[in-house]
């Protein structure tokens, strides 16, 4: 990793998506400051399209669709996208098609009950009644048990991930990078696979891991050094700041190589 700060003005010339984790790399300590939601309109005014790719539950997701200076979000790790329309509204679109969708929900709360059961330690997080995709387990501070609930979805079929507040199930074999795939094709017409240097991603954690292994252009706010044992390949660049003010950082880098 490099320091963002040395990174020269043409870096980012490439750069018409800014993609972006959101909590603790939009947010800092659970908040969203000023100065980030400041420099996410800075990037729409410069031309850049942009869209969060969160862990975030369905209802988050809705309210940043609507109401933040965004693109669009792709939320719940790659289970669902909700499209900024014209006016009030919003298109959403899920990883699974309609038909699918009952018995995916059916089957995510057997899973859930599953591992309650295996590990009477785990809670649901705060937010699981706002989810239409997956489901999210609090962190607990003891790493035995974070372990159990990790092996208790696996042994129930579930997709897992962790990041700074939830450990993560879901069914399908998408990720943060498949839905991004679908949604930058679908949606704004770029195949990443061809374009990759059209996007910048920034994350803080172990579920951008697949983020900052396929694209070139990517940013790790200060706090991803406390993830790197579980990221494969890390972030290229490294701001100084955590979260928000990080996320300020790669949307100047990226606003300075934007030609007049």
């Amino acid at each position: 990793m490099q320091a963002l700060a040395q990174a020269g003005a043409a870096n980012f010339e490439t750069v018409r998506f800014v993609l972006t984790d959101m909590d603790e790399t939009l947010t800092y300590q659970g908040r969203l400051a000023a100065a980030t939601y400041d420099a996410l309109e800075r990037l729409q005014r410069a031309g850049v399209k942009i869209v969060p790719v969160t862990a975030a539950p369905a209802g988050w997701c809705d309210q940043m669709a609507r109401m933040w200076p965004v693109d669009g979000v792709i939320g719940e790790n790659g289970g669902l996208f909700f499209e900024r329309a014209e006016g009030h509204g919003l298109v959403r679109k899920f990883w699974h098609a309609p038909a699918d969708q009952p018995g995916i929900a059916a089957r995510l709360a057997e899973i859930g009950q599953q591992v309650r059961d295996a590990v009477p330690q785990a809670v649901f997080a705060e937010d699981q009644s706002f989810r239409l995709t997956s489901l999210a387990f609090a962190q607990p501070d003891d790493v035995s048990i974070r372990a159990a609930i990790i092996t208790a979805l696996r042994n129930a079929g579930a997709d897992v991930t962790v990041n700074n507040l939830w450990v993560l199930g879901w069914l399908g074999g998408y990720d943060k990078l498949a839905m991004t795939r679908r949604v930058m094709a679908e949606a704004y017409g770029v195949d990443i696979d061809a374009e990759p240097d059209t996007v910048l991603y920034v994350g803080d954690s172990t579920n951008d891991a697949p983020m900052f292994s396929f694209f070139r252009h990517t940013v790790g706010v200060s706090t991803v050094t406390r993830y790197l044992s579980e990221i494969p390949v890390p972030p290229n660049w490294i701001a100084a700041g955590p979260g928000g003010a990080g996320f300020v950082e790669a949307a100047d880098a990226v606003i300075r190589s934007r030609k007049p």
